[in-house]
């Protein structure tokens, strides 16, 4: 049990250099083109006709399947490593493969003798109803997915549908490198001064900052040994990194230097940043972002849909933009009552520490004062009861209880890009390897922002080659690092953040489905994909769960039992103002995409104002260019998707009042969880999932509750009309909602 397993087939991690990815890519797009050639010859040598059985076309489309998996492998890695440690190499080869994949990825979808083959099988009634669940539910999506290809398109469309294609992989990732550029080139030396009210770890983080500065400038040769020598020490530098961002946001007393440092974060990639990079090109996201929406637009109607939204919800649980529209706006009403309070609650702390007009740089910092007033809560005098270590144990501890499965780690055995990075396998009761996977969880330089889940290896079998691989992931963060000698000490909400990454990580590792299409999260509607994570999260709330993950970092003493109740009693603290930023960027993501003709830039800012205007109960400054940096929906793959986390969270709060009935550690409920969502991935639709789990339809009844809108309606305080200002990282917790991703 404690060797590595061949089945998990690991990366070498220490002989993979971008030419050699570059190399294994190509060959494996020649390749597969090859099969693609051999099979459109076969085609045209019987002037078009398909003269195949259902059971040939199979074993055809599964081996095409087999020939993919060297792709995916070689630019898993690429693309994993151009995420947590990219550099001028790896993004060079990277953006250079991106059109070469966009050509393969988009024969494959037209390419008419394949599409023929799945039709054979779907035609053949009898061996269709008697394939297994998940290879028919692949076929149908497949199916699916060649009509979204254009494959029923005449070939000058074709061809045009491939070129818009291309130029859309090109254009996102741009934009995603404009964002982690214009991230990493700001750098603000603070004076002793402007420290005041900052933390014993946000100066630490600060001190970190600084010698990476330094690094950076001496390697760059913009500032010679001797003048870093001259530099004070600590050096203590201001960053954009999530981590010390947010120190300074929370605790930094210095009102000008809150204010200076959010103006340079919701500018990133704008108009208004005069960073370049190291071509000496403009980081300004504006004309990438119109471009993108106008070739989606051409895309949508390629297809023959009246806008890229459409395109979009074709593929998920709900039906229409109507209906995603009516959702996020009927939830805003709920949550409007409990944010007037908490808008309120804000404005009578700012008075008294003379603040007479609540600014978007004062929010993170008087939502602390709340918390510390209020509840009698620090997020600094909890954090040492959060040491990364206890945290991850506790957390392996508590899905041993719900699901019967164990975690080993075995970060020594095996190769990683980083020596921060651990590596774990995960077995069930009966000793038996499920999968493996990755922690990558610190900030550093050549990462990008935010917290995902990468499912880069599926669970598959393929019998023709004795060929079975179990399911490999990478769960990835942005917390605090370890400093002076101790362990990470995590926030409260980063400790969400991981319980929400290892939620899509159990999905992910669970899966029972071999067929590699529909495994873990493959197939699983992009609305429900969050269900998992969100509803992971629960345990990091519950009583039971922190005496789990908590223990002091120098005492071991457990949090004590005023922390623990003020820490429970802040669940909802600022509730109804992140549902409501939450629901502006998905409505926004939502009516863009819904636009046709596609918005210009003018356009894309006067969308979001406008959504500011219905749903915000409180103003944005006029600079603010939140958009510029939204890589969910311009450099992923929530596009007119973003309402997914409530849409999820929704079912997320009814799946988890379940365990509330039963028991939050009920191994019954927590077996028929696994079973009814976690283990079968895609194989089914999610609706069905949820309910066969739930026994009903879900209900909207347990996300009022859990967000604490039930009693908040009738309670609306007086504070209707205001014109204070917020920004758009409310609180950390928030933060840390906006920037998880599944991949």
């Amino acid at each position: 049990m404690t060797s590595i397993s061949a089945n998990l087939r690991l990366v070498d991690f220490d002989n993979v250099p971008p030419t050699t990815l570059q190399n294994q890519v190509i060959s494996a797009i020649d390749t597969a083109n090859a099969f693609l050639d051999n099979m459109s010859a076969d085609n045209d040598s019987n002037n078009g006709s398909t003269d195949i059985n259902a059971e040939q076309a199979l074993a055809d489309i599964m081996t095409f399947d087999h020939i993919n998996l060297a792709l995916d492998r070689s630019w898993g890695i690429l693309s994993h490593l151009n995420s947590v440690m990219s550099n001028d190499e790896i993004r060079h080869v990277h953006h250079e493969l991106l059109p070469k994949l966009s050509a393969y990825g988009t024969r494959v979808g037209q390419h008419q003798p394949l599409f023929n083959r799945y039709q054979t099988i779907v035609n053949d009634t009898a061996f269709f109803a008697a394939l297994e669940p998940a290879r028919s539910r692949a076929i149908e999506l497949a199916l699916r997915s060649f009509e979204l290809s254009g494959v029923a398109l005449p070939k000058a469309e074709q061809e045009k549908f491939a070129a818009i294609q291309s130029e859309l992989s090109t254009l996102s990732a741009t934009f995603s490198d404009h964002i982690l550029d214009a991230t990493q080139a700001y750098a603000l030396a603070l004076k002793p001064e402007q420290l005041a009210g900052l933390t014993e770890s946000g100066l630490a983080l600060l001190a970190d900052a600084g010698e990476q500065y330094k690094a950076r400038e001496l390697a760059s040769g913009a500032l010679t040994q001797a003048e870093i020598d001259a530099l004070p020490m600590p050096y203590y530098v201001a960053s954009l990194n999530i981590p010390v961002y947010l120190a300074v946001m929370t605790h930094a007393d210095d009102r000008n230097l809150r204010e200076t440092l959010y103006r340079a974060y919701v500018t990133r990639a704008s108009e208004f940043d005069k960073h370049t990079n190291a071509k000496g090109e403009s980081l300004n996201n504006a004309d990438i972002m119109s471009q993108i929406l106008q070739l989606r637009v051409q895309k949508a109607k390629l297809l023959g849909f009246d806008n890229y939204a459409e395109v979009s919800l074709s593929t998920k649980m709900a039906d229409s933009v109507t209906e995603v529209e009516t959702f996020l706006r009927d939830l805003a009403e709920q949550a409007t009552p409990a944010a007037k309070q908490d808008l309120a609650q804000l404005q009578k702390y700012a008075q008294d520490y003379g603040i007479t007009e609540l600014q978007p740089w004062d929010s993170a910092y008087i939502a602390e004062k709340v918390k510390q007033s209020e509840f009698s809560l620090s997020q600094e005098e909890i954090r040492p009861y959060f040491p990364l270590p206890k945290v991850i144990s506790g957390l392996f501890a508590i899905v041993e209880r719900l699901y019967g499965i164990k975690v080993q780690e075995h970060s020594e055995s095996v190769s990683r890009w980083h020596d921060e990075v651990s590596f774990y396998q995960l077995f069930d009761a009966d000793d038996n390897l499920l999968g493996g996977f990755y922690f990558d969880l610190f900030a550093r330089s050549g990462k990008r922002g935010g917290a995902w889940m990468s499912g880069f290896q599926s669970r598959y079998t393929y019998a023709a080659q004795n060929h079975q691989q179990l399911p490999v992931c990478f769960m990835v963060g942005n917390f605090t690092p370890a400093l002076d000698g101790k362990p990470s000490l995590l926030t409260h909400d980063e400790v969400l953040t991981l319980f929400h990454e290892f939620g899509h990580g159990l999905h992910h590792l669970l899966t029972q489905v071999t067929v590699s299409d529909v495994a873990g999260v493959n197939g699983v509607e992009w609305d429900a994909v969050e269900l998992p994570s969100q509803f992971m999260e629960n345990w990091a709330w519950d009583a039971e769960g922190i005496a789990l993950i908590s223990s002091h970092v120098e005492t071991g003493e457990p949090l004590p039992k005023d922390k623990l109740a003020a820490l429970l009693a802040v669940k909802n603290f600022q509730s109804g103002m992140q549902t409501l930023r939450q629901i502006e960027f998905a409505l926004f993501d939502l009516l863009i995409h819904a636009q046709t003709p596609a918005l210009d830039y003018d356009g894309i800012l006067a969308t979001l104002n406008t959504v500011r205007d219905d749903i915000a109960i409180m103003q944005t400054p006029d600079y603010n260019r939140f958009a510029n940096g939204f890589s969910h929906i311009f450099a992923g793959g929530y596009a007119a998707g973003y309402y997914s986390y409530k849409w999820a969270e929704l079912l997320s709060a009814d799946a988890f009042s379940k365990f509330e009935e039963d028991g939050i550690f009920n191994p019954i409920t927590g077996k028929a969880f696994r079973e009814t969502i976690l283990s079968v991935g895609g194989s089914f639709p999610a609706k069905a999932n949820f309910e066969n789990f739930r026994g009903r339809s879900a209900s909207i009844d347990a996300l009022l509750r859990h967000s604490g809108f039930d009693n908040a309606k009738n309670d609306d305080a007086a504070n209707t009309e205001s014109n204070v200002q917020i920004d758009d990282q409310t609180n950390a917790q928030t933060n840390a909602q906006t920037t998880r991703e599944v991949i």
